[in-house]
């Protein structure tokens, strides 16, 4: 059994996660403060991920960053980056396609924390970011840690999206589930359940420990 794929697919979520860590607590911070025109239409691009077929943002994608168009054809006669058919170019579409798992259980925290905190925080001559950072933040850890864990899983198993602007290059692009696919495809589905059960395992374990610490941290309200 090859295990680069498996080694791919953690390296993939772990970078994912870590970027959308930062970009997703400011962001959701920002979306949580009020409902402006311009919030709302941000928000609906953010969540379109979850609804939208994988193929057609990967698509989308593919055509953007191709060096034959538009962006993707300017970064490759400027800076020589070519993210179709790379590891950038994955993580790039995981993040787009991962965002919404880490805006909205931070930004649901963040919108039922009591408003008398901030008011309070900026009594005392916190500033705002001040107050983000020691008082809202402290107090969602549990949702944080939530969001991190269901970004992580979620990228774990990607197919649609990577498959498009990836490919299947073994030992580049070639993460698990488009091994998976690969196995299949091939008709070796004993090879097929092994990286699916790997995944299966590793997804299950990480899930079932957040939901063991929610638990244990309902029961501490006071912590």
């Amino acid at each position: 059994m090859d295990w680069s794929p498996i080694w791919l697919s953690v390296k993939l979520a772990s970078i994912t996660t870590l970027l959308l860590l930062l970009i997703g607590l400011p962001l959701a911070y920002w979306l949580s403060k009020g409902r402006s025109v311009l919030r709302v239409l941000l928000e609906a691009l953010i969540t379109m991920p979850l609804v939208l077929p994988p193929s057609v943002l990967g698509f989308y994608l593919l055509i953007a960053f191709s060096p034959q168009h538009g962006v993707g054809k300017w970064l490759h006669d400027t800076f020589n980056i070519q993210f179709v058919f790379s590891f950038p170019g994955l993580i790039l579409a995981s993040v787009i396609y991962s965002l919404p798992f880490m805006i909205g259980p931070i930004k649901s925290a963040l919108q039922h924390l009591p408003h008398s905190w901030a008011q309070a925080s900026y009594t005392l001559g916190k500033s705002e970011r001040e107050t983000f950072l020691q008082v809202l933040l402290p107090n969602i850890k549990a949702s944080v840690l939530t969001a991190m864990v269901m970004t992580f899983a979620h990228t774990m198993g990607e197919f649609g999206v990577v498959l498009m602007i990836g490919g299947n290059i073994p030992g580049v692009t070639k993460v698990a589930s488009i091994a998976i696919y690969d196995s299949v495809e091939s008709m070796d589905y004993h090879l097929a359940n092994n990286y699916s059960l790997l995944l299966f395992a590793f997804t299950f374990i990480i899930v079932t420990a957040v939901f063991i610490f929610n638990r244990n941290k309902a029961k501490s309200p006071l912590e």
